[in-house]
């Protein structure tokens, strides 16, 4: 049987967010007790409740789990999976795994799919194109059908469940504060990732650390013909001492652009990159990294996901954890 009234439509009655409805229903502390009680009394007169197969999700469990990746070709996310597998093999779970290719009419066919109860909870690290056109309906849609939800990695979304990520503002804002303090005034960023919510975070830790906007040193673009543009006026135009690279394709341009513009590194320019420790290894010379340790990401997404499918931590709000970044030195700094 059809909900009289969906989610979307009681946030419209009330004139507040999906996210504030959910929130209410759930009873979480964010929201204040007047708004909750208003939100459950409309609730209670149209006779809303969760979508009904909820009740089949939680009076059986298949013993599978669900993860969505934005992107199996880097390799962040590829060491993510290692760690969900590794940890839902633990835990006696199955892991179906999709591939949303960064777009959102596939994760919005794949949460669907997802809703047919075949799975215990889901694992999401939101695409792209959902972050850039900012449609998250279908990920409400999971909490309506009441689905265990854990975000991983893109966590930047105010929607009320568990999320692990990494610490992405300070981790910049400290690998800034760091160059500052051997002397480096001139320091750059390369990104390809500015509009999603980890991109973001990474330049604000950046500007956090530098506050003044004369000192902005920006090269920010996901057309690559363009970054490639703004990265070499950085390096060839601003002669950056040191850039910040927040991304695997920054990185890779920024040392394309130095050997075409024969700049040398570390001497003439100090790199940074957010790129997997593998990787960073095997360049010449080898790049000092941000590492954000996926595969303890995945690890403890999996944890926090069975907790919620066992009833671990019933009517407790939903679990934010963050995991500490370390910058380990290559040769890429000279430090």
């Amino acid at each position: 049987m059809k909900n009289k009234i969906t989610l979307k439509e009681l946030a419209k009655l009330l004139n507040v967010s999906v996210s504030t409805v959910s929130k209410a229903l759930h009873d979480s502390p964010e929201i204040s007790p007047k708004t909750v009680e208003r939100v459950k009394e409309l609730a209670k007169l149209h006779k809303y409740r969760p979508n009904p197969v909820a009740v089949n999700l939680k009076s059986s469990k298949s013993g599978t789990i669900g993860v969505i990746i934005p992107n199996i070709a880097n390799t962040f996310f590829a060491n993510v999976l290692s760690g969900i597998e590794a940890r839902a093999q633990k835990a006696g779970l199955q892991v179906i795994t999709y591939i949303s290719n960064e777009s959102l009419a596939r994760e919005q066919q794949i949460t669907e799919m997802l809703t047919s109860g075949f799975v215990d909870g889901v694992l999401i690290a939101i695409s792209e194109e959902t972050q850039r056109k900012k449609e998250y309906e279908h990920l409400f849609n999971l909490v309506d059908y009441d689905i265990p939800v854990v975000l991983y990695d893109r966590v930047n979304l105010d929607l009320p469940v568990d999320k692990i990520g990494i610490d992405d503002e300070h981790s910049f804002e400290d690998a800034t504060r760091l160059l500052q303090t051997r002397g480096i005034k001139k320091i750059g960023i390369a990104t390809s990732i500015h509009h999603l919510g980890v991109g973001k975070l990474r330049i604000t830790g950046y500007r956090n650390a530098l506050k003044d906007e004369k000192d902005f040193y920006i090269a920010n673009s996901s057309k690559p013909d363009t970054l490639r543009e703004k990265t070499r006026k950085l390096l060839v135009e601003d002669k950056v001492e040191a850039i910040l690279c927040s991304d695997f394709e920054s990185t890779m341009l920024v040392y394309r652009m130095a050997y075409e513009n024969k700049i040398k590194i570390p001497e003439e320019l100090k790199v940074i990159g957010f790129i997997n420790g593998d990787v960073a290894r095997y360049l010449t010379p080898s790049i000092s990294y941000v590492e954000q340790f996926p595969g303890e990401i995945g690890e403890e997404a999996v944890e926090l996901l069975v907790d919620r499918i066992e009833n671990r931590v019933a009517g407790k709000s939903p679990i934010n954890k963050t995991i500490r970044t370390k910058l380990i030195h290559m040769e890429s700094t000279g430090f």
